[in-house]
């Protein structure tokens, strides 16, 4: 199931753990993390809205079953616009 890469056996635990030298690993979450937080406030999203949406859709989830259904499908399409060129990115550019 891990995927087995050939210097596997000279990185340290660390960098095993964290799929490269943790600094580079720093540096990549610092990038992704600063195009879904661009991202995010084009969209007009910020954690407080986010919180209040999980506590709202749980709200509905126990009132009414179907709206937990149709909350889920938007927040899906929602996040998909995030996640999606954000995968498409990291993909073209491990091809490199």
């Amino acid at each position: 199931m891990t995927e087995q890469y050939p210097g596997d056996t000279r990185r340290s635990p660390v960098e095993r753990f964290f799929g490269g030298h943790p600094f580079n690993v720093v540096l990549k979450l610092a990038f992704v993390s600063l195009l879904v937080g661009f991202a995010m406030s084009v969209f007009g999203v910020n954690v407080e809205s986010l919180v209040h949406g999980i506590i709202s859709l749980l709200r509905e989830a126990l009132r009414d079953g179907t709206g937990l259904f149709r909350d889920l499908a938007f927040y899906i399409v929602t996040g998909a616009t995030l996640v999606v060129p954000i995968w498409l990115l990291l993909r073209l550019r491990r091809r490199r």
